[in-house]
């Protein structure tokens, strides 16, 4: 299913005990994990009823008992498991493990698991244990009216009014970054007023054309070790109106096919890119890259308002870290 289809069965009153939430799609794969999150534990404190779980740490036997505990004075608990796939060379007991415990929760019903993925392999007994109709698919928009799509609905859940032509300038000018496209849509929106229609004009005064803009050579500028330039790249997003949070989130899936390539899998992507990307690998070793994903961990707590760094600040020291 969709995204969307996942939210309008939750809101029929529909949970299912266990989803594979899987895709290229950063925010959409968040967003659905948030939606889970709250038609299972709600907007209350999950200290006891909430668990997050990393494939890379966790054992068979861990994930068998955070899914047998009990919810404390809940009706539920809610499991999310992120990156279960075994890296090359580790063992596949986790997975193994996944397809049992989707089986005891279809039995006793008191805790949802949600697992979470940028790739699977959907022949392994795993992945088939949840079925099609618990798999969330969160690819992001290939055509350009898919896209149109997306700023329509995003704009609907953020109660922001586009005229005619709008969603197709915003779409056409930012590209299929829905992470900026977000932000993009909130500041089209300040700018034409509370209440007020977001015209065409105002997302040209407001939105910058970051389809254009180098984002794409920022994180080249980075996996290939050009310190300096990365950073003058930076300052150029930012100071052509990129949110941080977005610049991030490319940061995000860049590192992470880079991981993926380093620890012997494969990312779409045209032959060119795919060699880029291949030679950008080998500059870090498989631990070093996930050091790198732990530090843009750290910046988008920052981001959030952790230690109280500036954003621009706290982007800047990261891209100096991740080079190194």
């Amino acid at each position: 299913m969709t995204p969307d289809a996942l939210r309008e069965e939750l809101a029929s009153g529909t949970l299912r005990p266990a989803y594979l939430v899987v895709g290229s799609e950063p925010l959409l794969r968040d967003d659905a994990v948030a939606a889970l999150r709250k038609a299972t534990i709600g907007d209350g404190p999950a200290d006891f009823n909430f668990d997050r779980l990393d494939g890379a740490n966790t054992t068979p036997a861990a994930l068998m008992d955070v899914i047998r505990s009990l919810p404390v004075m809940a009706p539920r608990r809610l499991v999310v498991l992120r990156d279960p796939e075994p890296r090359r060379g580790a063992a596949k007991a986790l997975p193994e493990a996944i397809a049992e415990a989707v089986g005891q929760l279809e039995a006793d019903g008191e805790t949802v698991l949600v697992v979470v993925a940028e790739k699977v392999d959907g022949r392994s007994r795993w992945v088939k244990a949840f079925g099609a109709n618990a798999r969330v698919d969160c690819d992001p928009p290939k055509r350009s009216r898919e896209l149109v799509n997306f700023v329509k609905a995003e704009a609907k859940r953020q109660e922001v009014l586009l005229v005619s032509g709008a969603a197709e300038l915003l779409a056409e000018r930012v590209g299929p970054h829905l992470l900026m496209l977000r932000h993009e849509i909130t500041k089209a929106s300040l700018l034409a007023g509370l209440g007020k229609k977001v015209t065409r004009d105002h997302v040209a005064v407001s939105t910058s054309d970051i389809a254009e803009e180098p984002i794409w050579d920022l994180t080249d500028a980075i996996g290939e070790g050009r310190g300096a330039e990365a950073l003058g790249t930076l300052g150029k997003l930012l100071a052509a109106g990129a949110a941080p949070p977005a610049v991030l989130g490319s940061l995000v899936s860049h590192f992470r096919r880079l991981l993926r390539l380093r620890s012997g899998g494969n990312v779409p992507g045209p032959p060119f890119v795919q060699r880029k990307l291949e030679g950008q690998a080998s500059r870090y070793t498989e631990r070093r890259l996930v050091a790198c994903l732990q530090a843009i961990h750290q910046t988008d707590l920052a981001l959030k308002g952790a230690g109280g760094l500036r954003p621009e600040l706290a982007l800047e020291r990261l891209v100096i870290g991740l080079v190194d």
